[in-house]
């Protein structure tokens, strides 16, 4: 069992977007879907919270009402370990959605992705500080994340 799981605040739409997250990503799953009952506080029958996985991760979503809404401050990091998987991600959660900045997304449910290639943190962390340097330069100039200009950069090209 996972010890810590992300709980998602939704208004009407965590069957929907638990529905979207599962269909993006490998060895994923809808769980369990639990509805109200009669003692409400929506309609009987209307989706509560639906239990998810990602990747074989585990997620909550539940149909809390607009009272909260997601922020940037926190988002999922996606490890992607080529150009196509950063491509066909960032095509997926940017649809409807709104690109934030350098491998930032925010999908059409307001949640926030960070769609990177696991080779940056290696370019960033090189100990030439004038190599890691032209890398974040580069990378600040992106929407989706390049590997092939990241590569340039590291290199003076």
């Amino acid at each position: 069992m996972q010890k810590i799981i992300p709980f998602l605040w939704f208004d009407g739409k965590a069957e929907e977007a638990a529905n979207f997250y599962t269909s993006i990503f490998k060895n994923s799953k809808i769980v369990n879907i639990m509805h109200y009952g009669e003692a409400g506080p929506e309609p009987k029958g209307t989706v509560m919270s639906t239990t998810f996985e990602l990747d074989g991760e585990e997620f909550i979503a539940l149909n809390g009402g607009p009272q909260f809404t997601f922020s940037p401050a926190i988002s999922f990091f996606i490890n992607c370990q080529t150009q196509k998987e950063v491509d066909d991600l960032w095509e997926k959660f940017s649809k409807d959605g709104e690109k934030q900045g350098p491998g930032w997304i925010k999908d059409k449910y307001g949640v926030s992705w960070q769609i990177v290639p696991t080779l940056l943190s290696e370019l960033l962390n090189d100990p030439d500080p004038e190599k890691s340097q032209r890398v974040r330069k580069a990378m600040l100039q992106m929407d989706k994340l390049d590997i092939e200009k990241l590569k340039h950069a590291y290199k003076g090209q």
